[in-house]
Parts: structure tokens; C-alpha cells; sequence
């Protein structure tokens, strides 16, 4: 069983930063792809980006130049650093392990582990 567990969200305003955490733990294949993922109120789950095992790295278009992914601790910990956050930001992000990939994909049906999700709320 893998557990992820999401850390670092809070309101902040627009145009300022956070940075979001993962802890992720159990066992993982090391081929294992991980991602963020987002959910704003009645729209549905959206990818943010995902890192491979290769350390491969795609973003989606909102993401891209404003967010950076990384890993850290022998991939035990998932970092998402944001910037230049505007209110349509504000969602519930999650982290998540996609424990059959080859190469990361942003595509929330890849994953099998979820957190909990951890609420981000830009205030204009």
C-alpha cells in the first residue's frame, strides 16, 4: 500500500507563492510516475504535472512557467512550487502515484494512490 499525504496549503494572495508538500510512503515500483492533480469547485480533477522515474517532467499549459515540480528524498517527498498564484488557482491539490508507469502522464485515471488533498486559496 502507498500513502501520500499533501502539506503547505493555506490562502495567500494573488500574485504571491506556496509551495506544496508530499510525503509519500509504503512500497513503489521504481518505474513509479508521480503528479499533482487540482479540483476548483464543480469542475473536475485536473492535472498540474507529474515527474517519472527518469525525472522526466510534464506541465500543463496553466502550470507551465509558473509552477516547477520536483522530488526529493530518494523520491519520498513530492514538492510543488507555485508562483504568481491568481484566484483561478484556488482548489484542492493533490498529490498522487501512478506505481505502473513508464513515463509520467496527466491523466488522473494513470494513478492508483490519492492524498487527501490539501486546500489552496488565492485571494485577489
Amino acid at each position: 500500500q502507498v500513502q501520500a499525504l499533501e502539506s503547505g496549503g493555506g490562502s495567500v494572495q494573488a500574485g504571491g507563492s506556496l509551495i506544496l508538500s508530499c510525503g509519500i510512503s509504503g512500497n513503489f515500483r521504481q518505474t513509479a510516475s508521480m503528479g499533482w492533480f487540482r479540483q476548483a469547485p464543480g469542475k473536475d480533477r485536473e492535472g498540474v504535472a507529474c515527474i517519472g522515474e527518469a525525472h522526466e517532467i510534464r506541465y500543463s499549459r496553466f502550470a507551465e512557467g509558473r509552477f516547477i515540480i520536483s522530488d526529493a528524498d530518494d523520491r519520498r517527498t513530492l514538492v510543488l512550487q507555485m508562483s504568481s498564484l491568481q484566484p483561478d488557482d484556488t482548489a484542492v491539490y493533490y498529490c498522487a502515484v501512478d506505481d505502473s508507469a513508464g513515463v509520467c502522464v496527466l491523466s488522473t485515471g494513470n494513478y492508483e494512490y490519492w492524498g487527501r488533498g490539501t486546500q489552496v486559496t488565492v485571494t485577489a
